[in-house]
């Protein structure tokens, strides 16, 4: 409760506008990944909507007093070089029936890229949820939830819902932002 109430509050006090509903459960996609603001972001609209999720963030910030904070608020340590461990744990996490929310920036950088990273696809397969697209938008003044929809295997068909929805999203720093491709849709 507190911490909606601080959310709400900081989103009040920015001039932003919150859309869309936090979902009961599922695989949230954070993009445009531009900045490190950005964690903090997604954080402020899950906690707008009272939801605590967890979020996957690269395992060398989890060091000292640092590590702690991202612990605390739901930062799940990600070795990029051996990722299946901690996929599999978050498989059987979202498996035992509880209410399950993980964001993930599948841009994998806050810097400009070549590709989206697949994972959040593979995970909502593997684990029957849904996909939910998140956004931080400043120079609308908004954030929140766009659609919702279950991964399929026709890749190119779900990469296209992901890229019509961020099309007009730009993130903090839109010079950084990697469009919405995957390595398989260019193979």
């Amino acid at each position: 409760m507190m911490r909606q109430r601080f959310a709400r509050t900081v989103v009040r006090v920015m001039g932003y506008t919150m859309v869309g509903e936090v979902p009961p459960t599922g695989i949230l996609v954070g993009a445009p990944h531009t900045s490190n603001w950005d964690f903090v972001t997604m954080l402020l609209v899950m906690w707008h909507g009272g939801a605590h999720p967890r979020v996957l963030v690269k395992k060398q910030l989890f060091k000292g007093p640092l590590g702690w904070v991202l612990k605390g608020f739901g930062g799940v340590p990600l070795d990029r070089d051996n990722a299946g461990t901690v996929v599999k744990d978050l498989v059987a996490e979202a498996g035992t029936g509880e209410p399950f929310r993980l964001i993930i920036a599948a841009e994998g950088t806050r810097g400009k890229g070549e590709f989206w990273k697949s994972g959040f696809l593979r995970l909502s397969k593997e684990t029957g949820l849904p996909i939910t697209l998140a956004f931080f938008d400043p120079p609308t003044k908004t954030m929140g939830f766009g659609p919702t929809f279950q991964a399929s295997d026709d890749v190119s068909a779900d990469m296209d819902i992901v890229r019509a929805f961020f099309a007009d999203k730009h993130g903090i720093r839109p010079k950084n932002a990697t469009e919405p491709r995957l390595r398989e849709e260019a193979a």
